[in-house]
């Protein structure tokens, strides 16, 4: 109901265009018409959208400004950023970069939902895809499109010069999957870049499957047939744990290239056939006992994986920045109970992977003094392009770099070559992130995004546990629930 409200004030607000979120100008884009897919391996055309900000002809004057910038970041984190926001005043020391951790992602969310109400959003922030489609409602971000453009000349306070906008080596540097989150909004244009980012793994007792000669599935079908191998072995076993429904539902959509969700037209999309067909199956998984979730086993499995009595998984599949809980406990002599393996999710067809992007990016809103503008573009530019601090940055935090040249950074060369099974977990989740760049996407982001991963992670917790001789009608009824708490919240 909050989040309700909230989006009502904002749609209130566009209404009577007030001045602190009209005074950088330009002309909004109409939306496109439908579409009846919702698959994102590409980043949609800009059909003839015109950007929301026109870059000033002298560019970024040396002004002196102050920007805010809001952020979840805890305390290591915030030391490493406070180091390279000094290494950004060496070249712009006019730019004075105050930075807030508002708690969680939802809290930075909801902060900046009430601050645009009153024109007093922060300069730049974190965002999820489904926060800056809230933020469009008031028309509030600006569309990056003219400042990653601009061949304007910034002069630096070192005595050397770049241009505004991004080379063609910086665009050519972002992993693909990353940089086309920014343009998931139905009109082509560019919201966001990428700050850090996850993604979901498969962790493996690489022990167990050593012992007993067993190899990570490489396809859906393959999990079904180990599955089945490892309850053999141990019939007390849950082989594997999936920490999110909705990533589980979405994911499968992509990988079958069924249909989810639309930026545009009609948003929900997913109540279709072919993902009937994959959640009825994986319901067959569940009640052989081959496969729990977060919500059914009441908490993340990694639990479940790193057991040391009872029902135990040799399988889990959750976050690759969450490798460290992936851990089991040490014996008396400080070794692990058993070493753990990390590969790609399982897919339908190995040949053209998906696998689902996560982690924050950086958007920027709209001022009535366009120099906080490009400073904030300038520090966004900073931050996403810029090696020692995405390598740093992903060493502190667990997430991976946005970036392909981190390869050139001594050390975070050094981190991934110490990758391993045990103390160094991490270091081999981020290997398997980079070793797999081709593979990510993410969905469209529209005001109900958000919506509809909620209700498709809560229909696959009703389908796998459907269980007697109306399997197919409870699945059913499960689909049209979520369909219609989605049609409600819209």
């Amino acid at each position: 109901m909050k989040k309700k409200l909230l989006s009502l004030v904002l749609v209130l607000l566009i209404a009577f265009s007030t001045v602190a979120l009209t005074a950088c100008g330009g002309q909004q884009a109409p939306p496109e018409e439908g579409s009846s897919s919702g698959s994102t391996a590409d980043a949609p055309a800009n059909n003839g959208a015109v950007a929301n900000f026109e870059v000033p002809e002298g560019g970024y004057d040396g002004s002196e400004v102050t920007i805010t910038f809001y952020h979840t970041m805890g305390e290591n984190l915030s030391t490493v950023l406070d180091q390279y926001i000094t290494e950004f005043n060496k070249l712009y020391p006019n730019i004075h970069v105050k930075h807030e951790k508002m708690g969680g992602y939802d809290d930075v969310r909801e902060q900046i939902s009430t601050e645009i109400t009153v024109g007093n959003q922060p300069n730049l922030a974190y965002c999820y895809p489904d926060h800056v489609a809230l933020y469009n409602l008031a028309k509030a971000v600006i569309q990056m499109d003219n400042l990653i453009d601009s061949q304007i000349e910034v002069k630096r306070a070192d005595g050397t010069t770049e241009i505004l906008g991004l080379t063609d080596e910086q665009k050519a540097d972002f992993i693909e999957g990353y940089y086309n989150e920014g343009r998931q909004f139905g009109d082509g244009l560019m919201y966001t870049l990428p700050m850090s980012k996850s993604t979901e793994v498969l962790y493996y007792n690489k022990t167990f499957f050593d012992e007993n000669g067993l190899t990570p599935p490489a396809t859906w079908e393959e999990m079904e047939a180990l599955c089945a191998k490892i309850k053999e072995i141990d019939p007390e076993s849950c082989p594997l744990g999936y920490d999110s429904e909705s990533n589980w539902f979405i994911t499968m959509c992509e990988q079958y290239q069924s249909p989810y969700t639309s930026a545009t037209g009609d948003h929900y999309i997913f109540n279709d056939a072919k993902n009937k067909e994959f959640v009825k199956m994986f319901n067959g998984w569940y009640q052989k006992g081959y496969l729990t979730t977060q919500k059914i086993y009441g908490g993340y499995t990694s639990g479940l994986f790193t057991a040391e009595d009872g029902m135990r998984s040799y399988m889990s599949i959750g976050s690759s920045a969450g490798a460290t809980h992936q851990l089991p406990q040490t014996d008396a002599n400080g070794n692990y109970r058993f070493e753990v393996g990390i590969a790609t999710i399982p897919q339908v067809d190995s040949a053209n992977k998906k696998v689902i992007s996560q982690g924050p990016s950086l958007c920027i809103f709209k001022d009535s003094n366009p120099q906080e503008v490009l400073a904030s573009w300038l520090f966004v530019k900073f931050l996403s392009t810029n090696v020692d601090f995405q390598s740093e940055f992903a060493m502190a935090s667990g997430y991976v770099p946005v970036i392909k040249s981190v390869s050139d950074n001594a050390a975070y060369s050094e981190f991934l070559a110490n990758a391993d099974g045990g103390k160094y977990l991490a270091a081999l989740s981020a290997k398997v992130c980079l070793d797999q760049v081709d593979a990510y996407y993410t969905s469209p982001a529209f005001n109900g995004s958000s919506t509809a991963r909620d209700q498709v992670g809560g229909l696959m917790v009703k389908a796998l546990t459907a269980k007697g001789d109306d399997v197919d009608a409870q699945i059913d009824k499960a689909f049209q629930e979520a369909m219609d708490e989605c049609e409600y919240a819209n």
